[in-house]
């Protein structure tokens, strides 16, 4: 589930049965520590200036191996999201290939059927222009004017190529779902799809701690209908996974390792349907660290905090069912996203409401908390 490093520091988050509630834990050397006396949430623990040497000289509260913590038969722990306090944000249209599936969404107005022969056009029309164009650039300048002109320039463009990120609002704190949980899809939507990314970590500084993967799950019958049911398109119940465990930045793992890290992707339906497919952050259009300026500063802060997908350039095809209906999940398909440095996230699909709830937000943590004096002064 994570790949054996002994140089790594990982933070997650468990339920523990022995205490009643969420504990915020240290995994290094495949043994795991819990933290939650001292720092009680992860939005506390993101905001130590000495983060690294911290993680490295703690030895106190063991629980136990990482593979003790994660067996199917421990009746006493299990992984929640990585995630606490920090508002769960994602960047869109960061690479060519979403780009304009986008595009072909919006003029598909959600109607599968219609994307192929949309998809051939705009593929021949544009589709090599967009790879070379760097956003907001002259020359994307100049490419935006070139494609008014044909009738070819979309709102998805704008933020594609434009000077300004898509950047918006995926789900709120604590309603993500960790690795080994379902995750939903509304019963309504008869087109989505899984959207594989790496997930940055970043204090309420704007400083980025670490990276781990996460599931844009993603319903484009819904948006492609209107862009502004995006947020229905993408912020439902469980339709945000995350995990399994945030791996912190150190002088062994940096940002460059993510701006060269290749998220893969499988998808195996109890149907027999499978696909496997994978994304090259090499080709992202805007750097990591640009998406981030764009979301975090003087404009706009995060006080506890602030998870920010960093989108996909995987956007499914493979008809499933019938001819050029392309791609869409069935309940029960199980999603794995996996990557060299971050681990593996792995999912079942159900439908939302078919799901448990979301009941245990933030006033449900600090009662925990505030149950076990953990708050301070």
């Amino acid at each position: 589930m994570i790949p054996k490093d002994d140089s790594a520091l990982w933070i997650g988050r468990v339920w523990s049965n022995r205490e009643g509630g969420p504990r915020v834990v240290l995994v290094k050397h495949h043994q795991v520590y819990d933290l939650t006396p001292q720092y009680p949430t992860v939005s506390d623990l993101f905001d130590l200036d000495s983060l690294e040497t911290v993680l490295r000289d703690w030895d106190d509260n063991p629980i136990g191996s990482w593979e003790y913590l994660i067996a199917e038969d421990n009746q006493n722990y299990s992984l929640l999201s990585p995630l606490d306090l920090q508002a769960i944000k994602a960047a869109g249209v960061t690479f060519a290939v979403s780009m304009l599936e986008r595009v072909i969404e919006e003029n598909a107005g959600g109607d599968p059927q219609k994307a192929e022969s949309l998809r051939q056009e705009l593929n021949q029309a544009i589709g090599n222009d967009l790879r070379q164009v760097e956003p907001g650039s002259e020359s994307a300048q100049k490419l935006k004017a070139f494609l008014q002109e044909k009738g070819l320039w979309s709102q998805y463009l704008e933020v594609g190529i434009g000077p300004d990120a898509e950047i918006f609002t995926k789900g709120q704190p604590m309603s993500s779902v960790g690795t080994g949980a379902s995750v939903g899809v509304l019963s309504t939507s008869h087109w989505n799809n899984p959207e594989p990314e790496v997930v940055l970590a970043i204090n309420h500084q704007g400083k980025i701690v670490g990276a781990t993967l996460g599931n844009d799950v993603n319903l484009r019958d819904y948006e492609g209908r209107s862009a502004l049911l995006l947020g229905k398109a993408k912020d439902n119940n469980a339709s945000c996974a995350i995990g399994p465990l945030i791996r912190i930045f150190t002088a062994q793992f940096t940002l460059g390792d993510i701006e060269s890290e290749v998220v893969n992707l499988d998808i195996k339906g109890k149907d027999g349907f499978s696909l496997s497919e994978s994304s090259d952050m090499k080709n992202i259009s805007r750097t990591p660290q640009k998406l981030v300026n764009q979301l975090i500063g003087d404009h706009h802060q995060y006080p506890d905090g602030v998870a920010l997908f960093l989108g996909t350039m995987f956007a499914p095809i493979q008809d499933r069912d019938e001819p050029g209906s392309g791609f869409t999940h069935h309940v029960g398909d199980v999603v794995t996203i996996h990557s060299k440095h971050l681990g593996v996230l792995t999912n079942t699909v159900e439908h939302s409401e078919k799901l448990p709830p979301w009941e245990y937000g933030v006033r449900e943590l600090y009662k925990y908390l505030f149950a076990k004096n953990l708050l301070g002064s």
